[in-house]
């Protein structure tokens, strides 16, 4: 699922998911639902902020993975949420990449495809470390290679702290912390 994006793929990509959000506003504004237009006014906002945090981590190929990731044929769509303003200056962004581009993999050939399939990460860097939370709702048919990859072992100041995993739900969290 990994792949390089090449500049017009993502602008092509970037292109369609603002044609999509016009073309929204603009039958809202015919069906004269202010309300509604509103509201998607407000979406964008908050999802342009949301981008702006992630690109401004200092992970620049983990910002990557997360942007790009609804554009990949998983079977899950992927929300996320920057939960401050702090930097990641210390993380090994290809290992945190890695990580991340394997945990989908997986997930995604663990799940009942062509379902109400959602993975929302939260991503809170503090000074001497971060937190990534991964929650996971949907249908996991293979609980088992899940399992297998959280009892992997990390790189070197990454850790899984907290997981569980269920029929219809997985929770992460990887902690990466500051080297000494």
């Amino acid at each position: 699922m990994n792949r390089d994006w090449d500049t017009i793929e993502f602008l092509r990509h970037v292109r369609h998911d603002w044609l999509n959000k016009i073309q929204l506003i603009k039958g809202n504004i015919a069906l004269n639902k202010k309300e509604r237009v509103d509201e998607i006014i407000d979406d964008i906002i908050l999802e342009a902020q949301q981008e702006a945090r992630l690109s401004n981590l200092d992970i620049p190929a983990f910002a990557t993975k997360i942007l790009t990731s609804n554009w990949e044929n998983y079977s899950f769509r992927l929300e996320y949420e920057v939960l401050n303003n702090e930097k990641c200056r210390y993380i090994e962004d290809l290992a945190l990449t890695d990580w991340t581009s394997r945990l989908f993999s997986i997930l995604d050939s663990s799940i009942k495809k062509y379902h109400d399939n959602h993975l929302s990460v939260s991503i809170e860097p503090q000074l001497a470390e971060t937190r990534l939370f991964f929650d996971f709702s949907g249908i996991i048919i293979e609980k088992k290679q899940l399992i297998l990859f959280l009892q992997e072992e990390l790189q070197e100041g990454f850790s899984v702290k907290n997981s569980d995993i269920s029929n219809e739900e997985l929770t992460i969290e990887l902690l990466i912390k500051q080297h000494p």
